[in-house]
């Protein structure tokens, strides 16, 4: 394969600058030439696309966001669109793709794969709501974005002596919260994957009251079905403890990645070029037990992500 183009798609995430830059270093390092296809999918479709050399990605190591830019794409989810996507990539020669992006974006580099363009995905998501691997691009350095503020929350939180609900996202996976709640101090974890029980909640912010106890952290999941402001409500009133919520929101998408995202970004990009380069069929590529791996790019998407108990029943004994 000497001609692959590489894409950012969906929601960016801390990351996926370090995973360009090593897609297209290692693509030249082995004589191939590397197109940067803009904004997604829909810049596939628009002929967004531009070839890169080592200086296109001079300087991006640790910038959040992706240079790339990204979009979502309501034209290619038609049959239409992913033709015409097909002949943009036969006009330019491109043979394979390395899609970053999380699982709608694998689902997307699916398609093509199914037409004929081979696709190596790199899991670009803070959400690490990927089944086949360990963990994704991005979500480290989320899990400090949260670390960092609830750091300055609590110093609010102990002066007024309130409790305070921090939002975090995650609509289907609450790995953000379980690890930011964990290494947080959070008092409570409330994650889409475990019921949770309003009175037992508020019974551990009175118990923790009672032994002195001045502020209360509660990290909540965006997956979780109540309003955070209605949840505020409750505690308050069943407490009687001042509430107050704060949703980090995009605030967990931006900022440099850890060295712990650009080693995996890198690792997994060096691994996508290397399968491109001898000719492999598509693969989805994740870590492992701390060795990348390369799963069949349809298989590895139907790989269900098993929820951590044992770290969620940790966070709960050293709440207490």
């Amino acid at each position: 394969m000497r001609k692959i183009g590489v894409l950012t798609s969906g929601g960016d995430a801390p990351g996926m600058n370090a995973a360009v830059r090593a897609v297209v270093r290692c693509g030249i390092a082995r004589g191939m030439e590397v197109y940067g296809i803009h904004r997604g999918y829909e810049g596939l479709i628009e002929g967004a696309i531009k070839e890169m050399d080592m200086s296109s990605v001079g300087d991006i190591l640790h910038r959040g966001g992706t240079i790339l830019r990204t979009a979502r794409s309501e034209r290619f989810r038609t049959e239409e669109g992913q033709k015409h996507a097909i002949n943009v990539l036969s006009a330019f020669g491109i043979e394979g793709i390395v899609v970053i992006g999380g699982d709608g974006s694998m689902r997307g580099g699916l398609e093509l794969s199914q037409r004929g363009i081979t696709i190596m995905g790199l899991p670009g998501t803070i959400d690490n709501d990927l089944g086949y691997t360990d963990y994704t691009i991005g979500f480290d350095t989320a899990v400090n974005t949260v670390l960092s503020a609830v750091t300055n929350i609590r110093d609010t939180s102990s002066s007024h002596e309130r409790a305070t609900i921090v939002e975090v996202m995650g609509r289907h996976c609450g790995d953000i919260a379980l690890y930011a709640g964990l290494t947080g101090g959070a008092d409570n974890i409330l994650v889409p994957e475990m019921p949770f029980d309003i009175n037992q909640v508020c019974k551990k912010i009175i118990q923790g009251k009672n032994r002195g106890k001045l502020h209360d952290i509660i990290m909540k999941a965006e997956g979780v079905e109540i309003d955070v402001q209605e949840l505020a409500q409750l505690i308050e009133d069943k407490t009687g403890k001042e509430t107050r919520v704060v949703i980090l929101a995009y605030l967990q998408r931006g900022g440099s990645p850890t060295a712990r995202d650009r080693m995996l970004a890198s690792q997994m990009a060096k691994k996508a070029v290397e399968l491109l380069y001898n000719d492999e069929e598509s693969k989805a590529i994740g870590i492992c037990g701390g060795e990348i791996t390369a799963y069949d790019l349809e298989t590895a998407l139907t790989i269900k992500r098993p929820f951590n108990t044992d770290l969620y029943e940790l966070a709960d004994v050293l709440s207490r």
